[in-house]
């Protein structure tokens, strides 16, 4: 359990640094406005979650996945897991669970965020 626990926890420093780096660069390309690098790292991390997931099956590579998937992709972008969640929900024949799962994730992050400000405003202004 404690080299599980490390191993995410070097993973998700591992991933945390690349979305910071990979944001700042995108950021000094693009500019600011749109939020496109969030946008890029979440489509990468989920491109990337894909690519694994089928890796790790066919390779017998499951072991790894507490420090790349978990790890360095959860710190990249938690995204990636989100997206692997749902898709795996619509590939057991679970349709109508995933749009649940991704409406509901979506409007319910959403609404934390602004009940987390509200009450924060609240308390600190």
């Amino acid at each position: 359990m404690i080299w599980t626990t490390t191993q995410v926890a070097l993973g998700g420093a591992i991933g945390a640094s690349l979305r910071f780096l990979t944001g700042l660069g995108i950021v000094r390309l693009a500019g600011h406005g749109f939020p496109l690098a969030i946008i890029t790292v979440n489509v990468i991390g989920s491109f990337l979650m894909g690519l694994f997931v089928v890796y790790a099956a066919q390779r017998a590579a499951t072991h790894l996945s507490p420090f790349v998937m978990t790890g360095i992709l959860g710190g990249f972008t938690t995204f990636s897991a989100f997206s692997l969640e749902a898709y795996t929900l619509f590939e057991r024949g679970q349709p109508m669970s995933a749009a649940i799962y991704v409406l509901g994730s979506v409007v319910c992050s959403i609404g934390g965020l602004v009940a987390g400000v509200v009450i924060a405003r609240a308390i600190f202004a």
